[in-house]
């Protein structure tokens, strides 16, 4: 029986998996659904059907990019897997795209361009990384919980609204409970970062403690 495995096809499987691996734990280390195996065996899976479909073309006649034409509705399935809808919005688009380019990046292997897998890869990463961190502190809005204890909670109430109504921000779901000589003044509010900074340092001025968590917290 001939040998089908060289270092050739060892050298692509073993880059893929490190290209999808840093994609994936980046993931991972940001709870996404899709992290560090999702995306190193997509990655794995893409280059291992792409040198498939040259070697068995190769071997048996046909069209070199018949099975390699195949991962890209395959993945398809995957990515929509991802994508879910919560709260009136729909999340997992990041991760979804993330699912798609591996599956290039693995092809690429496979197909032997190792300098643009690894170009793909370095680049997907500073995207995910940096515009991520920047998206987070200036562009994406979050779902906040505040909880501000008084004991006098009026003055609390009018800095709060005041406040939110320069920003032309609508609060949700208020409530106040007495709590034995303090009042808990509670409400949601969906804010930027600078936004809530500027929030929690105008009510920490009224005195009091101010909490502030993210709503997924509060549900889980």
């Amino acid at each position: 029986m001939p040998i089908d495995l060289n270092l050739t096809i060892v050298g692509k499987l073993f880059l893929a998996s490190v290209l999808g691996g840093l994609i994936g734990l980046e993931r991972e280390l940001h709870r996404k659904p899709a992290g560090l195996r999702t995306n190193l065996f997509m990655c794995v899976g893409a280059t291992l059907y792409t040198i498939l479909s040259g070697e068995l073309a190769r071997q048996f006649g046909g069209d070199h990019t018949r099975i390699a034409a195949q991962i890209i509705p395959g993945i398809g399935f995957i990515g929509a897997g991802a994508i879910l809808r919560d709260r009136g919005g729909v999340v997992g688009l990041t991760t979804a795209a993330t699912i798609f380019v591996v599956a290039s990046i693995g092809m690429a292997v496979g197909g032997g361009m190792y300098w643009t897998a690894t170009y793909t890869a370095l680049m997907c990463l500073l995207a995910l990384s940096i515009l991520g961190w920047a998206e987070e502190r200036t562009l994406k809005r979050h779902l906040l919980v505040f909880r501000i204890t008084v004991a006098d909670p009026v003055p609390a109430m009018k800095t709060a609204n005041e406040t939110l109504s320069e920003m032309e921000i609508q609060m949700q779901h208020f409530q106040l409970v007495h709590v034995g000589t303090e009042f808990v003044l509670e409400f949601e509010v969906e804010v930027r970062h600078a936004q809530a900074e500027e929030l929690v340092k105008k009510l920490s001025a009224v005195g009091g403690r101010c909490e502030v968590v993210r709503h997924e917290a509060v549900s889980e």
